[in-house]
């Protein structure tokens, strides 16, 4: 099931309306609507404070293990095959192009798996700013690969 019918599957269930699931989040309901059709998808902190509205566990709306490949997978074009050893060699070519600050953030999301709040609270930066380096790495890390796959 996806995030989308899993949220409106809930929502029905206790029935709270999108309205209200919104007032609670700090969100449009209209951004609830567009994560229960599936064109959004919220954050994984807002997945966490859904799960503990409806008291669920996280994994019951989303395997956390999905959201974070799936984030790292638009760096990947489709066009191009890597094999897991070329993979492995663009990573670390890649990373070593960073500041340790970049790299730590990269490695404990996608590596670790750690939450954005949690990278957060462990380099004492906002979740913002996490969120933002994280995009602009991925875009780097896209492009690097387009580059490389080029020639």
């Amino acid at each position: 099931m996806n995030i989308g019918k899993t949220i409106a599957k809930l929502r029905a269930e206790k029935s709270v309306s999108q309205q209200q699931l919104a007032e609670l989040l700090f969100v449009s309901r209209d951004l609830v609507s567009k994560w229960e059709n599936g064109t959004r998808r919220p954050n994984y902190g807002t997945i966490e404070t859904i799960a503990r509205f409806f008291d669920v566990s996280v994994d019951t709306i989303l395997n956390k293990e999905d959201l974070i490949f799936d984030e790292l997978s638009e760096c990947f074009p489709e066009s191009i095959s890597i094999t897991d050893d070329e993979l492995a060699d663009i990573l670390n070519t890649f990373l070593h192009g960073l500041n340790k600050r970049k790299i730590g953030v990269f490695i404990n999301r996608y590596y670790f798996q750690k939450s954005i709040a949690e990278i957060s609270d462990e380099y004492g930066i906002k979740e913002n700013h996490v969120r933002s380096i994280l995009s602009k790495t991925r875009k780097k890390l896209k492009k690097y690969i387009e580059e490389r796959y080029r020639e």
